[in-house]
């Protein structure tokens, strides 16, 4: 049965909506979003009947996802999916249990990001920041030392479309190196930078003067500026919280065991 429903009217032209549209989704020559769309649905469609239908339906309101405006029907390599999960296991080159190592698995997340692809990494694999390393007789960096390495490739390496990579870290809430993990988003204060309160008052009535200069300064100072992260909680976490148990003991994390069952 068709049902009715009640439609907010549409919002103003926004000369942002303008600079995003023209950037990151419109072809060469394009002015339109009825452009865009017949050129997705022309480039998608395997009859005419199709092309037409597809037409219709983003012409009534369905939206594919960026990727596939952005990619579909261009002259370019690039991906029509917006996301992907890039495995990586602790080692530091070639492959252990099917998995690539730290290095051959940035070689391919750059090879995404170049395409247009968002990646995702799980880094709870790694062994943490201080941990032996038997092979080379010497101390492991932790999964954040490793994850500046993917970041600053994120800020090197443009995607197809005129866009930089996006990714998302993910380490478990047993893993040692949760704490650091957790810090790496943040940027120092001003008593880390060693400013003291008139350099402080000066330097925020700069970030203040100047539009979009507070997010330059996040970026350039903070552990991880291309990263969005998330930390990974386990059932037996959630267990404890539920039944307002211990928490704290389910947060000794067993690298060997953890890397055995492949992280979870």
């Amino acid at each position: 049965m068709k049902q009715d429903f009640n439609v907010l009217p549409p919002l103003p032209a926004q000369d942002l909506c303008a600079h995003v549209f023209k950037e990151k989704y419109a072809a060469p020559g394009e002015t339109t979003m009825l452009q865009v769309q017949q050129r997705v649905a022309k480039a998608l469609a395997t009859t005419p009947e199709m092309e037409q239908l597809f037409l219709q339906t983003q012409i009534d309101g369905f939206i594919p996802a960026g990727r596939i405006n952005s990619a579909a029907g261009m002259d370019r390599v690039a991906t029509m999916i917006n996301c992907f999960v890039q495995p990586i296991a602790d080692t530091m080159t070639g492959y252990k249990d099917g998995m690539p190592g730290i290095m051959e698995a940035l070689a391919q997340a750059t090879e995404t990001m170049r395409r247009g692809g968002g990646v995702g990494y799980d880094f709870s694999l790694i062994r943490p920041s201080g941990a032996h390393v038997k092979g080379t007789d010497s101390t492991a960096s932790g999964p954040v030392s490793y994850m500046r390495v993917f970041d600053r490739a994120c800020q090197t390496v443009e995607s197809a479309g005129a866009r930089r990579g996006a990714q998302m870290g993910v380490l478990r809430c047993d893993h040692p190196d949760i704490e650091a993990f957790i810090d790496s988003k943040k940027t120092p204060d001003f008593k880390t930078m060693g400013l003291d309160e008139a350099e402080e008052r000066q330097f925020m009535k700069l970030l203040a003067s100047k539009p979009n200069f507070g997010w330059m300064v996040r970026g350039a100072f903070a552990q991880l500026s291309q990263f969005n992260i998330s930390v990974g909680v386990t059932n037996e976490f959630m267990d404890a919280v539920i039944s307002d148990g211990d928490v704290g003991r389910h947060i000794k994390w067993n690298w060997r065991q953890s890397a055995a069952t492949g992280g979870h």
